[in-house]
């Protein structure tokens, strides 16, 4: 039994930006809560190698509503394409935050 003191190994922690949940399947990255009014979605469409690793270089990012009755079209608030996560995880966490406090423009 596990007590108040103890915590979980790194690796099975969700992963988090800023307080919201993000999580990735394959080369979508959504971020924040499907409880919420709106997520982002992030799809990375260009890639570079580095050594072992594949590094996103060009990723669109999208504003959108959570509501299940709409179409996936119709689901999209806002939209850009960034270069480089950094950039795109920026404006995903300033739009999701201003969307989550009702000041979507």
């Amino acid at each position: 039994m596990a007590t108040a003191t103890e915590t979980k190994p790194a690796s099975t922690l969700p992963l988090e930006y800023k307080g919201k949940p993000l999580r990735r399947k394959d080369n979508l990255i959504y971020y924040g809560s499907m409880a919420d009014e709106y997520i982002i979605m992030m799809q990375i469409t260009d890639t570079v190698a580095s050594g072992d690793l594949e590094i996103p270089t060009r990723i669109s990012v999208q504003l959108q509503l959570t509501d299940p009755e709409l179409k996936s079209k119709d689901r999209v608030v806002k939209d850009t394409v960034k270069n480089g996560f950094y950039e795109a995880i920026d404006v995903a966490a300033v739009w999701l935050d201003r969307a989550l406090a009702g000041k979507v423009r």
